[in-house]
């Protein structure tokens, strides 16, 4: 078979555009998010700091950091967001510290989840509320 170049641009942005349309048919609701990531293990409270502002006057960079000394993944979830899943973040052994920090998207006043999975296969969680004045992800 042999395509033109009119052809092979055509079959490119096909592509493209399933790929952006079908991606909210895709997307996994956070207790789907948290199941696959605990396993389904009941996550405990206390030994996971979440550090995040009560109020972001921008949506668009919110800073949030986790800190879960023993921890051998984190996971970071904003429930009020279209695709909730914000980040995942996997230590090795030889990780200094178990902390991580970003700037996350808000689309509007919600709550962040963070969760936390231990070295003795424990789960644990943590959420703030933020308040949002602009939203950040077209709101």
């Amino acid at each position: 078979m042999k395509l033109s170049r009119r052809e092979a641009l055509w079959a490119g942005l096909g592509g493209l555009a399933t790929a952006t349309l079908a991606n909210p048919l895709f997307a996994k609701t956070v207790d789907e998010l948290t199941a696959d990531f605990t396993g389904g293990a009941a996550p405990g409270s206390g030994g996971l700091t979440l550090t995040a502002p009560e109020i972001a006057e921008n949506g668009n960079t919110v800073p949030v950091s986790v800190d879960a000394p023993g921890a051998v993944a984190i996971m970071i979830l904003a429930a009020g967001n279209p695709e909730p899943a914000v980040a995942t973040f996997t230590f090795g052994p030889a990780a200094g510290s178990q902390m991580a920090a970003t700037r996350i998207r808000l689309a509007k006043t919600q709550d962040v989840v963070a969760l936390a999975k231990m070295a003795d296969g424990s789960i644990l969680q943590a959420s703030a509320t933020i308040k949002v004045t602009i939203g950040g992800c077209g709101g």
